[in-house]
This record gives structure tokens, sequence and C-alpha cells, in this order.
């Protein structure tokens, strides 16, 4: 259900403006992120299908300036409607230490946040 954007997320998180792969079961959709923290991750939709919240997805992305490719896996927390279109809040819950190394260096390099 789509409800109006209403931030609930209390980690600070940056924007992030990348194509990535979100796979629903076997099937990769194409999907545009919009910002980042070092817990989820919130993208816009495009094609995908509606999810019900708990649902379970895989995210197959990169940062930019990097070339290493991140895995992982994360459980949808809720959609809603932001800046005029749908999206999706990802809550990870599967990702390797690495990664989420990498993901906390990109969202505190620069004081670009956004505030919880």
């Amino acid at each position: 259900m789509l409800t109006n954007f209403a931030e609930k997320r209390v980690e600070y998180r940056k924007p992030l403006d990348v194509l990535m792969n979100k796979y629903v079961g076997d099937e990769p959709f194409m999907v545009r992120s919009a910002d980042i923290s070092t817990t989820g991750i919130y993208l816009h939709k495009l094609i995908e299908p509606d999810l019900p919240e708990g649902s379970m997805v895989s995210l197959e992305f990169q940062l930019p300036g990097t070339e290493e490719v991140i895995w992982a896996r994360g459980a949808v927390m809720r959609e809603s409607r932001r800046w005029g279109t749908e999206g999706t809040g990802i809550w990870f819950t599967i990702i390797p230490d690495a990664y989420k190394k990498m993901i906390e260096e990109f969202v505190f390099s620069e004081q670009s946040q956004v505030a919880a």
C-alpha cells in the first residue's frame, strides 16, 4: 500500500542516483536509487510489481567511483510516494561486511548527507 512519504529512517542517508538491479525471486528489474544509508536504500519504482512489506529482494549495484559490484539482500519496509514518484524503502538484511564498509565509507565521505 502506498502511503504519503513520512521519513522513518533514523540513519543518515546520502543521495545516490544510480541504475541497479533488483531481483524479485529470480526475475531482475532495473530500478533507480534515490538515497542510501548504512542500513538500507530507497528505490524509485520503474516497472517492477508492488510487493507487500516484508517481501525479500536481492540487489546488485555499484557505488559511484568504484568498480566493485555490491550484492545485498533486503526486506521491503514500505512503499511510498516521494518527489511525485512511487518508491520502495529496502532494509539490508544480508550484506557481506566488506560491502557494509564500502557503503559506510560512501555515506560518510562528504557533507552532502540528508539528515534523518
